[in-house]
């Protein structure tokens, strides 16, 4: 049994939380006598600093978005319409855009900004590749259409030791994907938004993969489409990053590659020994 890192609950504990000191206290004595306690996963120092280097390329990159989307919104202002994915195409438009006063020399500190952000980030990047490359778990979750070094490396990084999951539903409810609920009485039940417990950033490059993700599997891709006319394109999306988050995770247990998991169908009802087949956890 493994305590969930962060603001998770653990099954064992009940309702601990809402009880007094005293109460609390006989709880956790009980555990402790019948050799119940959960263990504590702590990661390494290596651990923490490559969670640092993600954190921080993630960061510059967020920023270099809402730079793009400012020289966007000054294109869209000046009537240049078309395709806004960035390119040199792109960028070239918008410096020949005709602009004058404090609007031109907007534009020419966002570039500056932009173009200093793009040199920090390209040896992040290459960093993260490196670390991936090293990491034999990281290697064997990017054959999954969606996953690259970012986030095959994040997520064998703020997991841990997969082995803590006996459950995929497990690794849901870890990284705040399951909806919370709000219900009162006996039989009444509302789901609500997602619990959002867990690595905010690990959560968030699950979501960003998942449009990619969805792209390549035909059933993820009717959930997404049907999720995105029912309800709404977000919602559609964190939908399709639970079912990521489970699938990496069996991967690990099994060993299996994406390839190898799409010929042998679905992986809903199977198990694997403790012993496992799958990769040893880097601690």
């Amino acid at each position: 049994m493994n305590f969930w890192w962060g603001r998770q609950r653990d099954s064992c504990f009940g309702s601990a939380r809402a009880a007094d000191g005293q109460a609390g206290a006989r709880h956790i004595l009980k555990l402790l006598m019948e050799n119940r306690f959960p263990a504590i996963w702590q990661p390494s120092v290596g651990n923490v600093e490559q969670r640092q280097l993600l954190l921080h390329r993630c960061r510059l990159v967020r920023m270099r978005t809402r730079i793009k989307n400012q020289l966007d919104s000054i294109a869209k202002n000046e009537g240049l319409t078309g395709s806004r994915k960035w390119s040199a195409k792109r960028r070239q438009q918008i410096q020949d855009l005709p602009l004058t006063g404090w609007y031109a020399e907007r534009r020419v500190d966002l570039l500056g900004l932009l173009d200093a952000l793009e040199t920090r980030i390209k040896p992040l990047d290459e960093a993260v590749q490196a670390a991936a490359e090293q990491t034999a778990e990281a290697q064997l979750l990017m054959t999954h259409p969606g996953v690259g070094p970012v986030v095959s490396l994040a997520y064998v990084l703020i997991l841990g030791d997969w082995r803590r999951f006996p459950r995929g539903k497990q690794v849901g409810s870890y990284l705040g994907l399951i909806p919370a609920e709000a219900s009162s009485g006996k039989h009444q039940q509302r789901m609500g938004h997602i619990t959002k417990q867990g690595n905010t950033l690990l959560r968030w490059l699950l979501v960003e993969a998942a449009t990619k993700a969805q792209s390549k599997d035909p059933s993820w891709h009717r959930q997404y489409l049907r999720l995105s006319m029912n309800k709404h394109h977000g919602v559609a999306k964190v939908a399709i990053a639970h079912k990521l988050a489970v699938r990496l995770h069996w991967m690990l247990r099994s060993g299996q590659s994406y390839t190898q998991i799409v010929e042998r169908g679905s992986h809903a009802g199977q198990s694997v020994l403790s012993g496992g087949c799958g990769f040893r956890p880097t601690i």
